[in-house]
């Protein structure tokens, strides 16, 4: 019997494969998702273009005699008081003392917002007992609640700290209240299905829900802390940015005023950036849509 081999040339060539046989392999142009697209323009440029057209319109209209300096002073003599307020000094020890303010109230509101919507939010009872009450007292604008805090704390620094702590009080409540409440129930029983313990359930299921709620609800309360120091520095006060804005109103001295109201603007700005780092931070496990 006799065996055919096929000759060392064939097979290598059907093995590799003859260059006339083989074809090149298309390249492929990866797909950039239409949602992923940005444009040219960089993001902080864009950001920043509208402040920036508001201040050129505000220039010129100081610059035509539209705004004259006793309506509102220019941008350039704005930028002048301001810095030699902080030269001296006033301007600096101002923002600390309203800062500090500001930082105790937000603390004790935190405490007291935050503690009442667990108690209501976790226990029915503590529902029946908390809820109704806070929705009556949210109704009744602190500002009005001044001349009661200066008749029971006197002038000094409780009335300020107490105003700026019953508007924080609330937005963190509600937001937090709400997150608690809107928790899905097929996470609490899948969690039950689980094991897990009642604090088992509110450390890993419904605290963990409850926290977009409660990040809004501490940026909603930086904006009233704000606009409370606002009221309580000018009633009584003899520093702050609030003081120094009323030594400017007797005085008529607008340019002062408005760079008090800037301070306040990037105080505020600044507290809603480190609310959003912690967002950014604390919220990793939640995509959100960014915009197109």
């Amino acid at each position: 019997m006799s065996i055919s081999h096929a000759p060392p040339e064939a097979s290598s060539a059907d093995i590799s494969g003859t260059p006339d046989t083989r074809k090149a392999a298309p390249e492929l142009e990866p797909l950039i998702p239409s949602s992923t697209r940005r444009t040219r323009v960089p993001r902080w440029l864009r950001r920043t273009s509208g402040p920036l057209l508001l201040l050129l319109l505000w220039q010129l209209l100081s610059s035509t005699g539209v705004l004259t300096p006793e309506v509102l002073a220019s941008p350039g003599t704005i930028a002048r008081v301001g810095s030699d307020l902080v030269a001296d000094g006033s301007l600096t020890a101002a923002m600390g003392i309203s800062l500090q303010r500001v930082a105790v109230g937000l603390v004790f509101g935190i405490v007291v917002g935050v503690g009442l919507a667990l108690v209501s939010g976790l226990f029915r009872i503590g529902e029946d007992l908390v809820d109704a009450s806070v929705q009556m007292l949210r109704t009744v604008p602190f500002v009005g609640l001044i001349p009661l805090f200066i008749i029971w704390f006197g002038i000094g620094e409780a009335p300020k700290v107490a105003i700026i702590t019953l508007g924080v009080s609330f937005p963190l409540y509600l937001n937090v209240y709400a997150g608690i409440r809107g928790v899905d129930s097929q996470l609490v029983e899948a969690g039950e299905s689980l094991g897990l313990s009642r604090w088992g359930l509110v450390r890993h299921v419904v605290l963990p829900g409850a926290l977009p709620g409660a990040m809004t609800g501490l940026r909603y309360s930086l904006g009233i802390a704000w606009l409370a120091l606002v009221f309580a520095e000018q009633i009584n006060a003899d520093s702050g940015i609030g003081f120094l804005m009323v030594q400017a109103r007797d005085f008529l001295r607008t340019d002062v005023i408005v760079v008090c109201l800037i301070v306040y603007a990037f105080l505020g700005l600044l507290a809603d950036f480190v609310v959003r780092s912690l967002e950014r931070l604390l919220l990793q496990w939640r995509p959100t849509f960014t915009g197109r």
